[in-house]
């Protein structure tokens, strides 16, 4: 794999073995020494152009943990704050050999741009209200892993759906994989146009219930411009995920940050089905997972990499 810009480009096959090598990195973080020397002397640039604590921290580790060198570079503190385009921070960086860029960006499509002006290879950590795909890979490896097979489970998708990159991402990951997804939510923010992704779309959380996970969304605030609710008051009655709504059977996950109160009551985000920490922990192993697929697809006829990379085991 050449780059990783979309849940779209990849099959059913692309994601098993990437959550095949996930488990073998899995089983690695549970050693001692926890890093792997696949890729030494090899550069990997996280280019961050939008606030992130999990995505970026876990990319960080997990190019750590394959022995790459890693460079971080936000947009606060760099010559991105005194007017440099995004064609000449990648120029820039271009000058330095990476092997490969990791992008999060404000501008739908703008992973696709990188990836033209490069030689590395790009994954995109979210662009825009466009993809986040590690996000929707993170979220299938933890619902593998309680679940097993996601053919015909269903799951919802509450909330901000209109401006959620991960709502779009996860319900095509989802769906590869044969589950049935319902988007729910006011409809300002989940409009019956969402229906062209293949999920069904629902304005009340009556049938919640019948749910095997609940996968809660975060209110975007900050790529809102217009007046999308009457009042967060109202919201949270309709929509918030409580106690009341989440059934003992069901699972529960949100991409974080959470606002607390909001889109979940506190006693949910702490509840025994609750995925969210799980959710974190596996960022690393499948960020790892995609780094491998990057790179190696990078250096393809490099028999040093051949030798290192794990041995895909399809479910």
């Amino acid at each position: 794999m050449r780059h990783l810009l979309s849940i779209a480009d990849l099959e059913r096959e692309d994601i098993e073995r990437i959550l095949s090598s996930a488990a073998f990195f899995a089983d690695v973080a549970d050693r001692p020494i926890k890093k792997v020397p696949s890729f030494r002397g090899r550069l990997v640039i996280n280019l961050f152009y939008e606030a992130s604590t999990r995505t970026r921290s876990s990319f960080e580790l997990a190019a750590k943990r394959l022995s790459t060198d890693v460079l971080n570079v936000v947009s606060s503190g760099s010559s991105v704050e005194k007017g440099e385009s995004l064609h000449d921070t990648v120029s820039t960086l271009s000058a330095y050999g990476p092997d490969a860029i990791v992008i999060r960006s404000p501008h739908a499509g703008a992973p696709a741009l990188v990836a033209g002006w490069s030689g590395a290879g790009v994954v995109n950590a979210g662009d825009g209200k466009h993809q986040h795909p590690t996000q929707a890979l993170l979220d299938v490896y933890v619902l593998r892993e309680r679940l097993g097979d996601l053919d015909g489970r269903s799951i919802w998708i509450v909330g901000d759906v209109l401006h959620s990159r991960v709502a779009r991402s996860c319900a095509q990951a989802f769906r590869k994989l044969g589950a049935e997804v319902t988007f729910a939510g006011p409809p300002t923010l989940v409009p019956n146009e969402l229906a062209a992704l293949g999920c069904e779309v629902r304005h009340t959380l009556d049938d919640i219930g019948d749910a095997d996970v609940i996968y809660a969304l975060r209110l975007q605030h900050e790529r809102m411009s217009e007046a999308f609710l009457p009042s967060l008051a109202e919201y949270t009655a309709n929509y918030q995920i409580n106690s009341r709504r989440l059934k003992v059977r069901q699972l529960l996950m949100h991409p974080g940050p959470v606002n607390r109160g909001v889109e979940l009551s506190g006693e949910v985000i702490d509840a025994p089905q609750s995925l969210i920490i799980q959710q974190v922990r596996a960022g690393i192993v499948v960020r790892m997972a995609v780094l491998v697929e990057v790179l190696t697809g990078s250096h393809a006829a490099d028999p040093a990499v051949q030798r290192m990379t794990p041995e895909p085991q399809l479910a």
